[in-house]
């Protein structure tokens, strides 16, 4: 197989799954709907597997098309970083990066993107501080921060990277034993072990459009000032937390929690990445805000 001719379908076929449409795809590529088609089967073809589930509602990605999407995105990013190097002339990036994050992104979001970052620059001197405390770029001497919640006024710049949605869970063992809730105000009997960026008074909405949201105030059992720490007492059967999606996908793959009131969700959370650099950003940290926002959309 010569995987060199391969590329541009990689490409276009990374633009097709993204928009989940020939259509908008061929648009944005500035290319014919048939020519997008034939790239597709193209590659179809070598590959031997379907990557795309065609039908009359759109299409689905299948599950090789998923694994295959994953390297084509960051194929897609490096050709377009590549052609900015090019233009702006930079030299390569060298020194200290600094960077900080929370608890939350740091195993599955923050450090593959550090990882990769580092590959493709290898000069780069990283510093990371992981923290669920908010930390000024200028006075923590920092290049970038991942922030999440409303942003604060300030004259950085806050690039979006996508929303989470607080989840209700807690382990088996705790609900067998304390029973399951039906409602947001049968948390009331429960143990809440919170956060100290959460407030007593919480707000539920429900899945079902027709239910109204409902607004109850919780008191604290436990409060930590991280989130590793609340997940520690959580999985110690001491109690259910309250937090981002994020924090709970393994741990309810792999059953050590099970989600509580599943046709509820709690406050969602906007996440940013925030640099300081009012003008052109530097190659590196455009770089870095690609992969965090690729990284963040897989987690």
């Amino acid at each position: 197989m010569n995987n060199i001719k391969l590329l541009p379908s990689l490409l276009i076929f990374a633009e097709v799954a993204r928009r989940q449409s020939f259509t908008a795809a061929a648009i944005h590529l500035k290319m014919s709907k048939s020519a997008v088609s034939q790239h597709i089967s193209r590659l179809e073809d070598q590959l031997g597997s379907q990557l795309l589930s065609r039908n009359t509602r759109g299409m689905t990605i299948t599950a090789i098309g998923e694994k295959l999407l994953f390297r084509s995105e960051l194929l897609k990013d490096q050709v377009e970083l590549a052609f900015n190097e090019l233009a702006s002339a930079e030299q390569t990036p060298s020194g200290i990066f600094s960077v900080t994050f929370p608890n939350i992104l740091e195993k599955n979001v923050a450090i593959p993107a550090l990882k990769q970052l580092t590959i493709e620059f290898p000069l780069i001197e990283l510093k990371i501080i992981v923290t669920d405390q908010a930390l000024d770029l200028i006075n923590d001497n920092l290049d970038a921060a991942i922030f999440a919640g409303d942003l604060p006024d300030s004259n950085y710049r806050a690039l979006p990277l996508g929303i989470q949605k607080e989840i209700i869970f807690a382990t088996p063992n705790y609900i067998h034993k304390e029973g399951m809730p039906n409602k947001p105000e049968d948390l009331k009997k429960l143990k809440w072990i919170t956060t100290n960026w959460q407030k007593s008074k919480n707000t539920f909405y429900c899945n079902k459009k027709s239910i109204p949201e409902q607004t109850i105030e919780l008191k604290p059992f436990a409060l930590c000032n991280s989130l590793p720490s609340a997940l520690e007492m959580a999985k110690q059967d001491m109690g259910f937390v309250i937090l981002p999606e994020f924090a709970a996908c393994e741990l309810i793959k792999t059953g050590q929690m099970v989600q509580i009131l599943n046709n509820y969700h709690g406050k969602k959370w906007p996440f940013y990445l925030i640099h300081p650099f009012q003008g052109e950003k530097p190659i590196h940290v455009t770089r870095f805000y690609q992969l965090i926002k690729h990284y963040f959309s897989k987690a």
